[in-house]
């Protein structure tokens, strides 16, 4: 069965192939064991940009998660960038095992986004939303939410191909962040948001609901 891969690796996919491949024919010329760790490496560099179709929660009113990985904290607070009032902040920490593909929480419009430089710190650093570099994208559907990107320790670069005024459909692929990494969700405490999921717990893009509202929009 062929493993779907998303088109924001093929560049990397390619290099690795030439490279892995030409250091596994020459090894096994030598000894076809010695070819073993380039084609493993080769493998885990494919899981790492797999892209699976994943199915939508039955319930169309819940935020879905906007990553796979673990859940690392549910907070409130005072605000961030693009959405200067209170919100429900969930943050999930994505390994190098994840799937590190992006998704939309909710059908919404690209309405702003802001990419700030920084550091590399290890994403489960408690300081990497303010210094590591990040991607913030806010996203107007029934109400405005916060995706943000945050480059981890291993990761170099954020892959967001959408211009500011693009539609998105709940759960639709969004971009990525490259190697180890953490995703944000900010949703604004006025309407009423209550998490789904607790610190700890796995969560499928697109398919774990995280936020459910009990409101639409509202004036700050």
């Amino acid at each position: 069965m062929r493993i779907p891969l998303t088109p924001h690796g093929t560049r990397e996919l390619l290099i690795l192939t030439l490279i892995l491949g030409a250091l596994a024919t020459v090894l096994a010329a030598v000894a076809w064991p010695l070819a073993l760790p380039p084609a493993l490496l080769l493998a885990f560099a494919g899981s790492f940009f797999r892209d699976p179709e994943r199915a939508l929660p039955g319930d169309p009113e819940v935020l879905v998660s906007p990553a796979d990985g673990t859940v690392t904290d549910v907070r409130t607070v005072e605000g961030t960038t693009l959405l200067e009032e209170p919100c429900l902040s969930i943050g999930i920490f994505l390994s190098v095992f994840n799937v590190h593909v992006n998704r939309a929480p909710l059908a919404a419009r690209v309405e702003r986004t802001r990419y700030r430089r920084g550091e590399f710190l290890d994403a489960r650093h408690p300081d990497v939303g303010t210094r590591n570099e990040c991607n913030d994208i806010l996203l107007r559907g029934a109400y405005p939410v916060v995706v943000r990107q945050i480059a981890g320790l291993i990761a170099r670069r954020i892959v967001f191909p959408f211009a500011e005024g693009t539609q998105l459909e709940r759960g639709q692929r969004m971009g990525m962040i490259k190697f180890g990494s953490r995703t944000e969700l900010y949703v604004p405490l006025r309407v009423q948001p209550v998490a789904l999921v607790r610190v700890g717990e796995k969560v499928r893009g697109a398919a774990t609901p995280l936020v459910r509202t009990g409101a639409g929009e509202q004036e700050p």
